[in-house]
């Protein structure tokens, strides 16, 4: 039963290549010409995409530094810094302390040194700022 049903399936595959090539000489027969513009498009096409996406390639981005001179003159730590990253992600102080294995007073004692140094009441405002300073992004 398998053999059968394999041989006929062979058999139609190999007649539907067959039917499929008549097909192709017919259509290179009657009309050569709009297969040979066909293949010349298609050539150009990828020529133009290859091009383009050389020549519009966007610049690799430059890493994030966090203006040094800003950081410098107000005095902030690579710690206070790390800490102000943590609060304009949003983290509470105890999530900040925990991922810096730090205890929560001192997260809360750069926090406080941040807002004197950025001359800020709050979280937000801090961020605010130490964003138009270019601190961070």
């Amino acid at each position: 039963m398998w053999k059968r049903v394999i041989i006929y399936g062979a058999l139609l595959a190999l007649g539907a290549v067959g039917l499929q090539w008549l097909d192709y000489q017919s259509l290179v027969r009657r009309a050569p010409q709009t297969l040979y513009i066909g293949l010349v498009a298609a050539g150009f096409l990828a020529l133009g995409v290859f091009v383009g996406s050389r020549l519009f390639r966007a610049p690799p981005a430059q890493p994030f530094d966090g203006n040094p001179q800003a950081q410098t003159a107000l005095g902030i730590s690579a710690r206070e810094l790390t800490v102000l990253h943590e609060l304009a992600a949003g983290q509470s102080n105890k999530e900040i302390a925990r991922k810096l294995c730090v205890s929560p007073h001192t997260v809360k004692t750069h926090v406080a040194r941040l807002y004197d140094k950025l001359e800020a009441a709050r979280r937000t405002e801090a961020v605010r700022k130490a964003r138009e300073l270019g601190l961070i992004e």
